[in-house]
């Protein structure tokens, strides 16, 4: 009896050491990792705040100005994109989603991962090769006056593509698979008893899309509407390129063009308006639209079988998809290389090579870190405060480039200014620019605009570990720290690798924000095709842009093997 006493005893101990070590942990150690995600949350959301404070800055007559000559245009050109851009992105997006999914007909499987390729491509980039390629002097133009002997461009009429109709089919082409990723995961978690039920009822499968499906999936449907109208608002170099007054081109011209910073940022707040309208109304939708499963979603729904007439149809709805958008540009940039290789693969190819590969890799590592830093120190801390810098900090994904970069300049002209004055008083001496001037301030910015890729895909990798492995490891004497070093970072490799990767390939892709804030004579291969486009040299960006889109293929192809092995696992 003695003995089950004593050891009564020391397990009481014991278990009172590790309750005190635990709440010692859970008080005291996350404190230092609630104020490094605070701090990191406030810079990362300085831009914006800059941006929103201009609001109230006194411009003079350049505001009144801008409205009585641009901002009409601006706000009309917007609204046409984004009408244009929804009614093309739902159309194919929703459409292609259904047929694959839904449908069973000779090539399907294939596009079910063939549809996201060509989110790998760039607006700009399509909008360069197809102006090449459809231009009057182009191989189609040129082969359609040869075909019937038409001599001016008088003899016939063709669309023209620099226009705001063949910016819309631009994006429409590139940002259709937000649409259909989400739509496609929406209809394969539906419940099949409903569908079943609409068959039953004497529904055909158009009925049964209409009437039952696309309200079911309606919240996924506008959560992938909203990221391509976002990104469309934050397009430059497509915009640019067709001469579509919008308001990135206005915030670009208005700094550079007109020397006023204020009126750009305030400008960038305007634009900050429609992303702020797009983010309600997503959220808006998911409220007002519930819907409950009555069965198990996981049960493989009965697919139509398509056949004859119905079969060609399904397979050219999606390929024109897949080929406008990844497979003919694609090639079309693979022929100009081959033709002219020495031309495309000149001198300054290998630099520009290593000043992208430098940025994105710098600012994919500096990304990586923040994010483990913002979803660990919620995970430890749990506070509404810490979530809501969380929260915060992920909000620069739906601020476009342009905007992004005018919060960071004003802030930083003004630093440099401040210590450029400093040192002349206190030393007679100039230091110049000594970070607006850097890539800093541009990878600042990147970190701002992209460090919401990072931070979703961390938090999903931790979310995954349950909380009875930090209680045991803090058990055993661990820190928070080294909890997350040797518990943590093993068990989520693969999502702190498609972290970097994502932010890796969306700072390759990025322009508008590298285009302002690069540094003097440091170009990146976005910034090189924009310029020799410009210049009418289409065939000197041909190699950039190749580059550019196959390192863009890379998460695509990650994200659709991932989509397909979650499926099967299933």
């Amino acid at each position: 009896m003695s003995r089950l006493r004593l050891s009564s005893s020391i397990f009481s101990k014991i278990n009172l050491r590790h309750k005190l070590r635990l709440r010692q942990g859970a008080n005291d150690l996350p404190v230092g990792w609630a104020i490094a995600a605070w701090t990191t949350a406030t810079l990362v959301f300085l831009p914006i705040l800059v941006v929103l404070g201009s609001v109230f800055a006194d411009t003079g007559d350049i505001w009144a100005h801008l409205i009585e000559t641009v901002l009409t245009t601006y706000i009309t050109n917007s609204l046409i994109l984004m009408a244009g851009v929804a009614i093309g992105v739902l159309t194919v997006g929703v459409g292609t989603a259904w047929l694959v999914t839904m449908c069973q007909f000779r090539g399907g499987r294939i596009f079910e991962w063939a549809l996201l390729l060509p989110l790998a491509a760039p607006a700009y980039l399509l909008a360069y090769t197809y102006t090449d390629w459809l231009e009057y002097y182009g191989p189609v133009q040129t082969g359609v006056r040869t075909l019937f002997g038409w001599q001016a461009a008088g003899d016939y009429w063709f669309p023209n593509v620099r226009s705001i109709g063949g910016a819309i089919a631009m994006f429409t082409l590139t940002l259709y698979p937000y649409v259909y990723m989400l739509a496609r995961v929406a209809f394969l978690d539906q419940s099949v008893c409903t569908l079943e039920a609409s068959r039953s009822l004497g529904c055909g499968p158009w009925r049964s899309f209409r009437k039952v499906a696309i309200p079911l999936a309606r919240p996924a449907i506008m959560a992938g509407l909203s990221l391509a109208l976002m990104e469309t608002l934050n397009d430059f170099g497509t915009v640019q390129y067709f001469s579509v007054p919008t308001f990135t081109t206005g915030i670009y011209r208005t700094w550079f063009g007109m020397g006023e910073r204020v009126a750009a940022a305030q400008l960038s707040a305007a634009l900050m308006l429609f992303v702020l309208v797009l983010i309600l109304l997503e959220q808006w939708s998911r409220r007002q639209a519930k819907y409950y499963r009555a069965s198990n979603s996981l049960q493989t729904p009965t697919v139509y079988e398509l056949t004859g007439v119905r079969e060609v149809l399904a397979f050219l709805a999606c390929l024109l998809p897949v080929g406008l958008g990844l497979l003919l540009p694609g090639g079309l940039l693979v022929l100009m290389v081959y033709k002219n290789w020495e031309g495309a693969l000149g001198s300054r190819f290998g630099e520009l090579s290593v000043n992208s590969l430098l940025l994105s890799g710098l600012t994919a590592v500096i990304a990586l870190m923040l994010s483990l830093v913002l979803a660990y120190g919620q995970r430890l801390s749990g506070s509404g405060p810490i979530r809501l810098g969380v929260r915060l900090s992920a909000m620069g994904y739906g601020i476009p480039g342009a905007v992004i970069a005018v919060g960071i300049l004003i802030p930083v002209t003004s630093l440099d200014r401040a210590i450029a004055a400093w040192a002349k008083s206190a030393f007679n001496v100039s230091p110049g620019l000594l970070i607006s001037g850097t890539i800093t301030a541009l990878v600042f910015a990147y970190l701002v605009r992209f460090l919401a890729v990072a931070l979703g895909s961390v938090e999903s990798g931790l979310d995954k570990i349950r909380p009875n492995l930090d209680n045991a490891a803090r058990s055993l004497g661990y820190s928070p720290t080294k909890t997350l070093i040797k518990v943590h970072t093993p068990l989520m490799t693969s999502s702190l690798l498609t972290a970097v990767i994502l932010v890796f390939v969306d700072v390759m892709k990025e322009l508008p924000a590298t285009l302002v804030m690069r540094p003097f004579n440091f170009d990146t291969l976005a910034v090189r095709v924009y310029q020799y486009a410009s210049d009418e040299r289409l065939r000197e960006a041909a190699a950039p842009a190749l580059t550019i889109l196959i390192v863009g293929l890379l998460p695509v192809i990650i994200l659709s093997w991932q989509i397909s092995q979650s499926r099967r696992l299933r």
